[in-house]
Parts: C-alpha cells; structure tokens; sequence
C-alpha cells in the first residue's frame, strides 16, 4: 500500500500539479481566442504575442514596484503590476482593430483576410517585445515560493516521496477559476454578455434588436486582452518569460480551443486541461512510478518517456490534426473555420 501512495504522490508531484497549472492558463488564453473567434468571426494568431506584450509591460513594472521596495509579502508583487499590463495589451488591441481589423470588417471581408492581417500585427507585436524587453529569459517572481515543501510533506506524511506546491501554481488555479467563473457569469447574465452572444449567433438579427456593434467588438477586445495578460503573466510566474515562448502557445491554446469547440468557453476550458495533462503526461519519465508500483527489486531499462519535453508541443499539433480530421466542430459542436 505505501509503494501505491508513494506512487501517486510521485504522479501528483511531477504530472497532477504541473499539468493543472499548465492547463489553467492554457484555458485563459484558449478563452480569449475562442471569444474572439466566436464574436469576431476570425482567428486571432497574433494572440500569443499579445500575451506577451501584456506581460512585457506587467513585468516592466514590477521592476519598478520593486526599486521602489513595494511588494505583496508572500504573494508576487507582479500582482500589483498587473492592471499597467491589462491596460496596455487593451490599448494594443483596440489600436490594432482600429488601425487594421475595422477596415476589413466595414468590407465584410473573408476570414482568411482576417487571418492574415492578424498574422502581420503578430508580427508586430513581437517584434516590439524584443526590441523593448529583449529575447532571453526574463524572471520576475518575488514572495513566498511553495505553500508547502518536498520535507515538509514527507515528515507529515511519512513517505518516502514528497508532494511540492509551488505559491505561483496555487496562484494560477484560483485566479484562473474566479475570472472563468466571472466571465461565464459576464456573458450569461449582464446585458453586454447577453448582447456579444446574440452577435455571435445571428449578427443580423441582432442588429434589428438593437444592439450596438461597436460596443460588442470593443468589449471583445477589452475582455480578450484582459484574459490573454492574465494568461501570460501567470505562466512567466510559474516558468518564465520568453516572447518565443508565448509564440509558441499558441499552438496549444488553439489545439484547446478547436478541441473543445471554438467558440464554445466552456468547449476552450475543457479542451485546455486536456491538452495540458496530454502533453505533460506523454512527455513524462514514468521508470520511477513504474517501480513503485512492479516487483520489489525490478527496475525497467530506460526512462519510459514516450516523448522528450523538447517535442510536447507536438502532442497539441497531433490534437489538433486528429480533431480537425475526425470531429472539426469539437467536442462542444463550436463553429467550423
């Protein structure tokens, strides 16, 4: 029984905790994609490099909250900075729509026309990340860093494994449920979140029932870039910060999004966890659980690791490959590219 604990503990530790953050802000990003998608009638790959902006300038101004020797305690003082970031990834995305998507729109353009312009403003977006906060790895976290430690869990439980959280992982699973729950809340009970569904389901005939088109795409934007900083910020707490690396969210953020349904919040929600505990899970070394849980004194040859991590981003593309193949409304029934 105690090899059983020790293994779980073990999968909690290294696979459970990890791929639930991971799948946390997978699911924030995945959100502002499918809202803009569902609302807007486009993809949006300039999403990643919005992420990136937003915490560009989140972390801009930590650094400044820190010289100034303002902090949170225990809690990262990138908190504090925040709303700076949320506001200038906003500022970003109402300038882009303003300056590139509404032009198109007022054409009632394709969306493939759509996807390509959001190519050229990623574009845009990173290359003013790198000129301003530079291409390597930048870690801003501060405060407490675990809730609880490996020896602190093993004196109390008296296994031989331990079980580590880290501050900025139980920081992402609560944040990422009190805006989801909010957000859901937003679009089904306040009148702007009644007004962007029906845009979204019938822009005709929303339009003959008065709503205003102008309010709904900004509160798009306004909502998607507020989710898209948030996303960013929380995965540079818990890993950290490289624009490369939000570029290359975005291909599990979509694969989230088109798995669970695009265009469906809870379908992206869904389709995120999937996608995280898929790509940690394939790329873990299972030798260590495999001999908890085989013969006393057996040791299996090699890590038994499916996938190196250097290829997890692989698994979001197998994903998405699959679902466009064999389901392309998703699990949810979103709406088809």
């Amino acid at each position: 029984m105690t090899d059983i604990l020790n293994a779980l503990v073990l999968f909690m530790n290294f696979v459970g905790v990890p791929a639930l953050a991971y799948g946390s802000q997978l699911a924030l990003g995945a959100l502002g994609v499918t809202l803009i998608f569902g609302v807007l009638r486009f993809a949006f790959f300039a999403h990643g490099d919005l992420m990136a902006f937003g915490t560009m300038v989140t972390i801009l101004a930590t650094w400044g909250l820190q010289a100034m020797g303002v902090s949170l305690g225990v809690l990262p003082t990138a908190l504090l900075a925040l709303p700076f970031g949320a506001a200038a990834a906003v500022l970003a995305a109402l300038s882009a729509d303003k300056a590139v998507f509404a032009f198109y729109r007022k054409q009632r353009a394709k969306p493939v026309v759509f996807f390509i312009a959001s190519v050229g403003v990623m574009f845009v977006l990173n290359g003013l990340v790198r000129i301003i906060i530079g291409p390597d790895d930048q870690r801003f976290a501060d405060g407490g860093r675990f809730l609880f430690k490996v020896g602190e869990f093993r004196d109390w439980s008296g296994l031989s494994e331990g079980l580590a959280i880290r501050t900025t992982q139980a920081l992402t699973v609560v944040a990422a449920l009190i805006v989801m729950v909010a957000l859901f809340r937003f679009l089904e009970r306040t009148k702007m979140g009644k007004a962007m569904r029906a845009y979204s389901d019938n822009e005709d005939l929303a339009l003959l029932s008065g709503v205003d088109p102008a309010r709904v795409v900004r509160w798009t934007w306004v909502i998607a870039a507020v989710l898209a900083t948030l996303a960013g910020v929380l995965y540079g707490l818990d890993k950290s910060f490289k624009p490369f690396t939000y570029f290359q969210l975005l291909l599990p953020i979509f694969a989230a999004a088109i798995l669970g349904g695009i265009g469906s919040p809870k379908g992206a929600v869904v389709g995120a966890y999937i996608v995280a505990f898929s790509e940690v899970m394939v790329t873990y070394a299972y030798r260590k659980f495999a001999m908890y849980l085989g013969p006393q004194d057996w040791a299996p040859e090699g890590l038994l690791q499916l996938l190196s991590t250097e290829y997890k981003f692989s698994v979001s593309f197998l994903i998405l490959v699959a679902v466009l193949v064999t389901r392309p409304t998703g699990l949810f029934k979103g709406k088809v590219f």
